[in-house]
Formats: C-alpha cells, sequence, structure tokens
C-alpha cells in the first residue's frame, strides 16, 4: 500500500482471552471509525507494510473503545500488535463543515498576523473542552498557543499553508 494513512486509535492493550484489542481513540468520528464493518489499516514495527482489518465489534469502555477484529479468535493472536497503530485512508475522511479542519490540513501552516508579523509555524493542534488551541513554534523557539475562536482566526488558506490571525492581548 502507497497510499498515505492517518491515525485513529492507538492499541494499548489486549482485553480478555477472545482477541479483543483496547484502543485509544485519536478521532472525533469514533461511531464511523469502529463501527461493526468498517475497515482500518494496523500499522506496527512487526509488520513490514499495513495490513486490513475489519470491525467485528467495538464498545466504549473507560475512556478507551475494547475492538474484536475478523479472523481473531484469541489473545495469543493479537497480543504482538500492542503498540501499533490503527489508521484509515484518505477516502474514508468525513466530509467537514465550513471552518473546521483536520490537524494534518493545520500542522505545518504558517501563522500571520493582520498587521502582518509573521509569528512561526502550527506544529500541533490541543483539543480542549470549549475549542482548539494551536501550538505556533515561534521563529526563536518559543511556543505560542493560539485559540481557535472567531476573534483570533480571521483567514485560514488551506492550499497555501497560511493563517492569519488577530493577537489578542497577552497571546505572546
Amino acid at each position: 500500500m502507497e497510499e498515505k494513512l492517518y491515525q485513529v486509535a492507538k492499541i494499548v492493550n489486549t482485553h480478555g482471552i477472545r482477541g479483543e484489542l483496547k484502543v485509544i481513540s485519536t478521532t472525533d468520528f469514533e461511531e464511523e471509525r469502529f463501527a461493526k464493518g468498517s475497515q482500518l489499516w494496523l500499522s506496527h514495527p512487526n509488520e513490514s507494510k499495513p495490513i486490513p482489518w475489519t470491525v467485528k465489534s467495538a464498545r466504549p469502555h473507560k475512556g478507551s473503545y475494547i475492538i474484536l477484529f475478523d479472523g481473531f479468535t484469541n489473545i495469543n493472536e493479537v497480543e504482538k500488535y500492542k503498540g501499533g497503530t490503527l489508521n484509515i485512508t484518505e477516502q474514508q475522511f468525513v466530509p467537514l463543515e465550513e471552518n473546521e479542519y483536520y490537524v494534518h490540513e493545520i500542522v505545518g501552516c504558517e501563522v500571520i498576523t493582520d498587521e502582518g508579523v509573521h509569528l512561526g509555524k502550527i506544529r500541533d493542534v490541543l483539543t480542549t473542552g470549549a475549542n482548539d488551541v494551536w501550538i505556533v513554534k515561534g521563529e526563536k523557539g518559543k511556543e505560542i498557543l493560539i485559540p481557535y475562536i472567531k476573534d483570533v482566526v480571521l483567514e485560514v488558506d488551506i492550499e497555501a499553508k497560511k493563517i492569519r490571525i488577530h493577537l489578542l492581548e497577552g497571546l505572546v
């Protein structure tokens, strides 16, 4: 498989003896990603290339998910996959609403103030309860936290990888 993959979960452990895996979700679309019959791609250091897996069953469990994949019936078959990631292809993306973006679209974008000051590039996104926070790595290595709110983020141009913001007092 040559297509780029995007992580939606991390395998942290096995669960029980029937071949179920405990995963920590890294997606906003859990119901769709972990639905019966959906396909995910396993990436793991033990495997030379990603392996397609089909969800047989999944359920939320104490802040994580317990997933059983087709073809597995006991713990010995899945033990070796701990530490792996579950991924999707770009064709599996869910269409987003206006002014919503996937993390990989935002990371790497240049951030410029409405006064023309170059602040740096977005290196990560924190998901908080109220709004996302974009972490900008400044020119001198200093991190700047930019809340993704209407008063701050004025324009996002994904194609040009540029974001224009209004710098509120106290953000830098």
